[in-house]
């Protein structure tokens, strides 16, 4: 017992002897909320209810039937009498939610609960009354879809400002999970601008750990107000089950998306017309600015190539917004009308430089993006031929050497080359044959961007 007195006598004296200072947190009092009353955001949410309906859809999928079961032996052997007709169709049935926003019967949703539906019906909060709904437009890239039902006098939305949004906000949940009716669940903003989760082609998503359900897609995000401000939309999980990851739509997208469903029943996106990809810790050595997105190819007659935009140019502002990643620009220029002009700022060359571009409407097809890697040993390099044309289905107008073979666990291996790899482009130079990337290599000192054609997409690596 003396023992254990003189040891912890000795270690109080030496903690006290120390120099090491840490920042300590004042005293704090625990408090019981008030006797006889009960905490509750019932009062709050109590308007958000009544705005989120249940949406039920119905979708005719033809089924082809493989030509043995017409056949009368293949019937009689399986006990097929020759009357039972073989179903060729089939019902398929999705529910969701869905939340009014404006008092004559427009809903907004997610494209996915109404995509390509044959039958859309909607059953109003407190109501067993069916209501046929008619899709006013549906926009993929965004996961966001606009229905209407025959109504009027209907409880509409307070839309709120998601950029006013801050990280720890409390939220619920509104919507109708696995279909057995109103649910609410309580959590907080995790994270704001979430994007490159993979659900989408745009992007900009509020994380919650609020509970979002199958069914509660196209229901309410709302704050501790009672205000709108998402659209629930998707989860990430491996069982099916809520695991706490779950992304709503901002809600001052959807006010822009569902204005255009209306109007227009469709949406516009600006079009730039380049290849993207983020600048990675390797790319950041070729750079002065260490956020942008870098171009990785220009396609022929766009609003970029006219500007006269090139490959391995870093855009860092669209207008005066800045731009750290592709997503940045992405969700940029989309949210940007056709036909408008914008002023972009870019690095090439180590200059910071700027032009003016007037943005064309988004064909049909998506912006691409690449990755990043080395040029290193281990590659086996040709010059392409009409033959290796014809074999690979390589077009005309692809100009470059090809990468025939990669040593296994070779540098150049580890660092994600592929055979059938084009390189097209090292730094400014156009590679045509294997001579041009010799040229190039002693032509750029230090760090070197490469550009290689991969089964159509542009990657951009980084040699030395």
């Amino acid at each position: 017992m003396k023992k254990t007195i003189v040891v912890s006598a000795v270690l109080a004296a030496s903690l006290m002897a120390s120099s090491v200072e840490f920042k300590q947190a004042p005293s704090a009092e625990r408090v019981m909320p008030e006797a006889g009353k009960i905490l509750s955001f019932n009062e709050a949410i109590k308007d958000a209810r009544e705005w989120v309906v249940n949406i039920s859809a119905k979708k005719r999928v033809r089924q082809n039937i493989p030509p043995a079961f017409m056949d009368p032996f293949f019937r009689q052997f399986f006990n097929m009498p020759f009357g039972q007709a073989m179903p060729r169709e089939r019902i398929q049935h999705s529910l969701g939610s869905g939340v009014i926003i404006t008092s004559d019967g427009y809903i907004v949703t997610n494209n996915h609960v109404v995509a390509d539906a044959d039958e859309v019906h909607v059953t109003l909060p407190g109501s067993t009354k069916d209501y046929s709904a008619k899709v006013v437009g549906t926009d993929p890239k965004s996961d966001i879809a606009v229905i209407k039902i025959d109504a009027s006098g209907l409880p509409a939305a307070t839309m709120g400002n998601s950029d006013a949004l801050k990280t720890g906000d409390l939220v619920f949940a509104i919507g109708n999970p696995f279909g057995v009716g109103e649910s609410v669940s309580q959590g907080i903003v995790s994270a704001l601008g979430k994007d490159s989760v993979g659900i989408n082609q745009y992007e900009n998503f509020i994380q919650t750990d609020a509970a979002i359900n199958p069914g509660n897609s196209g229901g309410a995000l709302v704050d501790s107000r009672g205000v709108l401000i998402g659209i629930n939309s998707a989860i990430i999980t491996r069982s099916g089950a809520n695991n706490g990851i779950g992304f709503a739509i901002p809600v001052n997208m959807v006010k822009r998306v569902a204005t255009q469903l209306i109007e227009h029943g469709k949406v516009d996106y600006g079009y730039l017309g380049v290849s993207i990809s983020d600048l990675t810790p390797q790319l950041q050595k070729v750079y002065r600015n260490k956020e942008g997105a870098v171009v990785l190819n220009v396609d022929k007659d766009t609003p970029a190539q006219k500007a006269g935009l090139k490959r391995g140019d870093l855009i860092i502002r669209v207008n005066d917004q800045e731009i750290k990643d592709a997503s940045d620009l992405k969700n940029a220029i989309g949210s940007i009308s056709p036909g408008s002009v914008v002023e972009l700022t870019f690095e090439r060359n180590k200059k910071i430089k700027s032009v003016k571009v007037k943005l064309a409407h988004f064909p049909e097809r998506s912006m691409k993006s690449g990755g990043e890697g080395g040029f290193v040993d281990g590659l086996e390099l040709s010059n392409l031929t009409e033959r290796m044309r014809r074999q690979m289905g390589i077009p005309e107008d692809i100009e470059g050497v090809i990468v025939t073979g990669v040593k296994p666990d070779s540098p150049a291996d580890k660092a994600g080359f592929m055979a059938g790899d084009i390189i097209i482009q090292i730094e400014d130079t156009m590679i045509k044959r294997v001579g041009d990337i010799q040229k190039a290599m002693k032509k750029y000192p230090g760090d070197k961007r490469v550009y290689v054609n991969r089964r159509g997409m542009i990657r951009i690596l980084v040699v030395r």
